[in-house]
């Protein structure tokens, strides 16, 4: 098996069946320790998710990947180049590294499409830290790794209100909900913090420790999008996170399965499983959208990769239709953004041209630059909007005709999203004639 860390390529071929039929030791072993071999499909679904959209594409593509092997994990730097009928995968640097724990953690990560959020915590029932976000233990003094399994008091003493009530200890007595917990780091630079957070239940339904978030004592933070800051993206802080926590189960269960964690498993289960992660932690990154911050810290960035990336999101909506996605244009487009809140507009945009999309009728995205701006157009085959109506969708929970999906949500947050890097969200639509939904950003 590898070493702690390689830098040696590591390559395998997959055939037009997602079968791996040639491989290097290295990934020759990781296949049988999901339960396959070679000669057999590529029992590694993050991998085989990599091939399928180079094979897509039909362009060569990399992309960070965790692969779970039987006592360890390995993150892997892999590249897919298309070959004729095969895809060659090359794995061109890896680090072991030992399991991890929630699989959320791992989803928060710069390869998915959540943004690493700000101020997070979270305890077990005997308010030991689970999650620590990595700005918030700077503000403590500590690094994530020596805090996580350690008492929230042996970092953090609370402060008394003016009432002399603590809320967090009195939500622990009464397993519910709490906000205004003031607390001072204890080995950090002494700076005040505001504590807020809501019990989570474990698989018994039983309490289970607590989820929060923490903001400095002088920074307004919103609750929720309907204060200031967020204004016309309301949802109640209750809410927000009463769903945030069955997201996070959801997304550790359906990454358990998709990484075989209990055991071998049919490849092509093991693939529905990624595809349920992959769809709740784009919802999660909606529900952040609506309640968190807008994105900040916008850098240049080439949209293609970012297209590639929202492109194979959404293959599994298009596939069972037979809806084709297709990309013309430039093959590189710099532009300034946060690429994590560009991908999440992206998606929004392709999953909904694909849902008003005919079976059998193709999405074209179109790159393309025309003076200060770079754009990226998503142009569907569908039944059109009417003109009365192309304003109006903007807004929340607006729709225009059947089919479900995302409550209206889509495109107000992909509105939300690149006004806040200085772009927009635009569209031009003719009844029976399509609509054409363009992201534009500043030129890089």
């Amino acid at each position: 098996m590898a070493s702690a860390a390689g830098n040696e390529s590591v390559t395998g071929r997959i055939d037009s069946s997602g079968r791996l039929i040639e491989a290097d030791a290295m990934l020759s072993d990781l296949q049988l320790e999901a339960g396959s071999s070679v000669g057999d499909r590529l029992a590694l679904p993050q991998l085989a998710a990599v091939a399928r959209l180079a094979r897509k594409l039909g362009v060569g593509i990399a992309r960070p990947a965790v692969v779970a092997a039987r006592d360890h994990d390995l993150e892997l730097w892999v590249r897919a180049e298309p070959e004729g009928d095969d895809v060659v995968i090359t794995i061109e640097s890896w680090r072991r590294r030992p399991p991890q724990g929630p699989r959320l953690e791992i989803a928060a990560r710069s390869e998915d499409v959540l943004p690493s959020p700000k101020g997070e915590w979270a305890t077990d029932a005997e308010l030991r830290i689970t999650i620590l976000s990595p700005d918030l233990a700077n503000i403590l003094g500590a690094s994530v790794g020596e805090a996580i399994g350690q008492p929230l008091t042996k970092w953090l003493r609370l402060v008394e209100g003016d009432d002399g009530a603590m809320p967090l200890l009195t939500a622990v007595a009464a397993r519910s909900g709490f906000s205004g917990q003031l607390a001072s780091g204890r080995n950090g630079p002494g700076q005040r913090l505001v504590l807020s957070g809501s019990p989570v239940a474990g698989a018994d339904g039983l309490f289970d420790g607590f989820r929060g978030r923490a903001a400095a004592e002088n920074v307004a933070r919103p609750e929720a999008a309907n204060e200031a800051g967020n204004a016309g993206m309301s949802i109640d802080p209750a809410l927000d996170h009463a769903l945030r926590s069955p997201l996070a189960r959801i997304i550790e269960a359906a990454d358990g399965i998709a990484d075989r964690a209990d055991g071998p498993l049919r490849s092509d289960y093991a693939t529905y499983a990624g595809d349920i992660s992959a769809a709740a932690r784009h919802l999660l990154s909606v529900i952040r959208a609506m309640v968190d911050q807008p994105p900040e810290g916008d850098v240049a960035v080439d949209l293609s990769p970012l297209v590639d990336e929202a492109i194979g999101m959404v293959q599994s909506k298009a596939e069972p239709r037979s809806v084709e996605i297709h990309r013309q244009g430039l093959v590189s487009l710099p532009a300034a953004g946060e690429p994590r809140a560009i991908v999440q507009i992206l998606v929004n945009l392709l999953g909904n041209a694909v849902r008003h999309s005919p079976d059998g009728s193709r999405v074209t995205v179109i790159l393309d630059s025309s003076g200060d701006y770079a754009s990226v157009t998503v142009a569907d085959q569908g039944s059109g909007i009417d003109a009365a109506d192309q304003e109006r969708i903007f807004g929340k929970f607006e729709r225009i005709g059947e089919g479900g999906g995302d409550a209206g949500l889509g495109l107000a947050i992909a509105r939300r999203l690149a006004n806040s890097m200085a772009g927009d969200v635009t569209l031009v639509s003719m009844p029976g004639d399509g609509a054409r939904f363009t992201l534009s950003l500043p030129s890089a």
